[in-house]
């Protein structure tokens, strides 16, 4: 538990020291470039800023031991920390697609667009570059120690390494193609909003199901009624609840064994089962059986 907080802790310092770097670098950019898309971009390299503090507050409470008032610990945290990631990421992504929409429209309107400079290409080239390794770094971590809100986080990298994709296109077309491409500028800020909200959804409604308190899959609570019931003196395990809390799961299953066995011959299969689920998903299972008796 401890390696993995730290393991956590480690890679999200690591993303908010490039972060408020980039952040710094792309707003300096954006001002002296005129890039509307590269300030864009710098809005979101602030976002992942902010996500990464989110993540490391969450982390703080994930440490905390289960305790009276938190029978089944702090894992909720975890679970919280995607889904404010989540969100932030969709209002950078509702952001950056308004910021675009306004810069055409004022364009409609007779107002000229100016030519951004070759200084907001070459930092959006360093962002594409910074934020893709950050991206894989982050996320092999991330599905190593089994954290939906490092992965988030990963994702939030790799979308602003899509924006600055989306906006070096955009300034290189604005810049070598004449005035009337300078739109391209906050073009490519609205196309690459699209896909950070999508990316946004995807990781929103995930933490949105756990906090409903949504169940395993079927093919997992299948599985894992296969291997109660392999168990030897279970019969007909049923009445199965499971949820997540954070990185752990959380099992409630009735088994019936047979009635003349003694209560400390049923408590016996009944710790069996408990040590079959924990074998495969982790000591930190909570895993409640209640035993009645096979008529």
């Amino acid at each position: 538990m401890n390696n993995r907080i730290a393991n956590a802790n480690h890679v999200t310092w690591i993303g908010l020291f490039v972060n408020i770097t980039l952040t710094l670098l792309k707003i300096g950019a954006g001002i002296f470039g005129q890039s509307a898309a590269m300030l864009a971009d710098a809005f979101h390299s602030l976002s992942d800023f902010a996500t990464d503090i989110v993540v490391l507050l969450g982390f703080k409470f994930i440490a905390k031991p289960i305790d009276k008032t938190h029978d089944y610990g702090h894992g909720k945290a975890e679970t919280l920390s995607s889904v404010i990631i989540g969100i932030a990421l969709f209002i950078v992504g509702v952001r950056i697609c308004w910021t675009g929409a306004y810069a055409m429209y004022l364009n409609y309107q007779g107002e000229k667009i100016p030519e951004p400079g070759w200084i907001a290409f070459y930092a959006a080239v360093i962002s594409i570059v910074t934020k893709e390794w950050l991206y894989r770094y982050t996320v092999t971590i991330g599905r190593s120690i089994k954290s939906k809100a490092v992965i988030a986080n990963a994702w939030h990298h790799r979308s602003d390494a899509f924006s600055s994709i989306g906006t070096m296109l955009g300034i290189s077309g604005a810049i070598l193609l004449g005035e009337k491409w300078h739109i391209l500028d906050p073009i490519a800020a609205m196309i690459v909003s699209v896909f950070i909200i999508k990316t946004a959804a995807v990781i929103s409604l995930g933490g949105f199901n756990e906090l409903m308190e949504a169940s395993l899959s079927t093919d997992m609570e299948q599985t894992i009624i296969q291997m109660i019931a392999r168990v030897p003196g279970v019969r007909n395990p049923h009445h199965m609840k499971t949820r997540r809390i954070g990185n752990y799961i959380a099992i409630d299953v009735h088994i019936d064994v047979d009635k003349d066995l003694s209560v400390a011959e049923g408590h016996g299969i009944a710790s069996a089962v408990e040590h079959t689920i924990k074998e495969s998903f982790g000591n930190e299972t909570f895993i409640s059986v209640h035993v009645e008796p096979f008529e």
